[in-house]
């Protein structure tokens, strides 16, 4: 099985990668990967997500062996580059800008092909922050979600997530950036303050230079002020890299709403799981 997008799995398979994650935490699960080797395709720049999938991988008995996403973009056609790989690798791991990269060498593989980023979509990373809102927050499914920003991997992996997992979403920013994928989850505002009142988890993602403007950060970006006007206990998910006073203030990382940086460490686990899941399925 190859996880391309979060869209393309179902509530009780979602259930299912939450329900082993939770059992590797534990630690008792054993060297679950031991003598299978792992292709990844990683740029220099990326830090977390590739730290945790070679992490995860080593810790379950796993070998990796790490390319630059370029060596995708070669002339050779990419059904003949997956068709050699097939040889000596049991999964790909793929961090690459261009999603239809990515679908190209899985409709072409007998290996999983997991997703670890394009610039359409990020289905780890937000499988791992849905994961871990729930063991923070047993009623996760019952909160308002309201991510804050322009349209982007993020927010689309966001929207798809709380299709699937039937959660109440809100997306606010400029007219012009409301998401195409939408469902009745998906509700899109220009005006914050408001939608805010209803919210119990605030997402961001770092902003495109077109919006690091003194006029859209007044009006969009997340300040303490501000996540005072959320409800009770609500918290802030800042998707790193993240950038003070731009989509967030520096006083609202300062605080209390912020999960803090220990908020990803189940990233290993969540990543452990789908590549498990993928190679059982």
């Amino acid at each position: 099985m190859n996880l391309l997008d979060v869209n393309q799995l179902s509530f009780s398979q979602i259930t299912e990668i939450f329900n082993l994650t939770k059992r590797l935490k534990l630690k008792n699960e054993g060297l679950l990967l031991n003598g299978r080797v792992f292709i990844l395709f990683f740029p220099e720049t990326s830090l977390r997500t590739r730290i945790t999938f070679e992490k995860g991988i080593k810790d379950l008995g796993g070998e990796c062996i790490l390319f630059p996403p370029e060596t995708l973009d070669r002339r050779e056609q990419l059904m003949d580059t997956i068709k050699y790989i097939e040889n000596w690798a049991d999964g790909i791991v793929v961090r690459h800008v261009d999603f239809s990269k990515v679908e190209e060498m899985a409709k072409n593989s007998v290996i999983p092909i997991i997703n670890a980023m394009t610039s359409d979509n990020h289905p780890c990373e937000i499988l791992a922050d849905l994961y871990t809102i729930s063991e923070m927050k047993a009623n996760y499914q019952e909160l308002g979600y309201t991510f804050v920003g322009p349209a982007g991997n993020v927010s689309r992996s966001w929207t798809n997530i709380a299709k699937v997992m039937n959660l109440d979403f809100n997306h606010v920013c400029l007219v012009g950036n409301e998401l195409t994928e939408q469902s009745h989850n998906y509700k899109f505002h220009t005006q914050l303050e408001e939608i805010l009142k209803k919210s119990d988890v605030i997402l961001t993602d770092s902003l495109p230079i077109q919006f690091r403007t003194v006029d859209y950060i007044s009006k969009y970006q997340i300040t303490l002020e501000r996540m005072k006007l959320t409800r009770e206990n609500s918290i802030l998910n800042p998707c790193p890299p993240f950038f003070r006073n731009e989509e967030v203030s520096e006083d609202v990382i300062s605080s209390d709403y912020f999960v803090g940086h220990s908020f990803k460490k189940n990233l290993v686990y969540v990543q452990q799981a789908i590549i498990l899941y993928c190679l059982c399925n």
